[in-house]
């Protein structure tokens, strides 16, 4: 592997120690089974999941390093050039689910590619970021998660957080129902501007800003009552989270169209959710609020 790798590598282990002991100590009462997982096709991983804790009915933080022979189509879409040489992919991928519904669901992941050529240069290049799905919203929340991620941006230009809070809300967005999959936060993928250096330092920014942004939110909405109405509902929108998953997210199309790990890459589904056909919200009720939020708006 490269020198690069190493290093990418290296951060991705420090965060996946660090995000992890956060959330157990947030959580105060379950912690992360640990599943560590090679693969036929080449590389391996490590998975930590958290089930049925005091916040988390499930928290999963998978770190993974894959190797092929060549690029899946998932990820040479917008890449053509890249299809057919092969590939090491590193990444660490976040998804936390937890048990009140006040409290919102929450994705993070940050990875690295490099794509060998036969006598030329390895391309390489970073993607990542973070989003929000609330089922009972606070504005008060919202402006706070989206106040980080344009605060971590600063360092990096000030067309770095509107540049990626839009491809976050491009990306996280349902086409088929017409509403996005929550109120966003940051994505990037592609980059490689600047430099190794500056784009490892960027990556770091936002695997650490993650619990900047979410913790907060957790410790105000941790101790308000629910009932089996806010269950349900919550099990209902967990349902829009599967359909983006299974039909647009890349990361999981990769990770399947690669060979990869079944059983991490489907990490990311919540453990209960339900789907009813033809679901109707009572207008006027605080389920009907979450429609508003379902749309791109400038938060800070």
């Amino acid at each position: 592997m490269s020198t690069q790798i190493n290093q990418v590598e290296a951060l991705l282990h420090t965060l996946q120690d660090g995000l992890c002991a956060e959330l157990v100590r947030m959580d105060g009462k379950a912690c992360f089974v640990e599943d560590v997982w090679s693969r036929p096709a080449g590389g391996g991983g490590c998975t930590r999941v958290l089930r049925d804790g005091g916040v988390f009915e499930q928290a999963g933080v998978s770190f993974s390093c894959v190797t092929g022979e060549q690029l899946p189509p998932s990820a040479t879409v917008d890449r053509s050039e890249l299809a057919g040489h092969g590939f090491v992919a590193t990444g660490l991928s976040l998804v936390l689910h937890p048990e009140n519904p006040y409290i919102p669901a929450a994705h993070a992941n940050v990875r690295y590619f490099e794509v060998c050529r036969e006598n030329a240069e390895p391309v390489w290049w970073f993607g990542g970021g973070f989003d929000l799905t609330p089922f009972y919203p606070f504005d008060e929340d919202v402006v706070h998660w989206h106040t980080v991620a344009r605060d971590l941006c600063a360092p990096f230009g000030v067309t770095v957080y509107p540049r990626y809070k839009k491809r976050c809300d491009d990306y996280f967005y349902l086409k088929h129902r017409s509403e996005a999959r929550g109120v966003g936060g940051l994505f990037y993928d592609d980059l490689n501007e600047g430099g190794f250096a500056r784009c490892l330092a960027f990556t770091r920014s936002v695997g650490q800003g993650f619990l900047d942004a979410y913790v907060p939110i957790v410790e105000r909405r941790r101790h308000i009552s629910w009932g089996e109405r806010e269950r349900q509902f919550q099990l209902y929108r967990r349902g829009r989270y599967v359909e983006f998953n299974l039909v647009y997210d890349r990361g999981t199309l990769f990770g399947l169209q690669s060979g990869g790990r079944t059983e991490s890459i489907l990490m990311s589904l919540p453990p209960q959710v339900r789907f009813e056909y033809a679901y109707q919200i009572q207008p006027g009720s605080p389920e009907a609020r979450l429609a508003s939020y379902l749309k791109a708006r400038d938060w800070v």
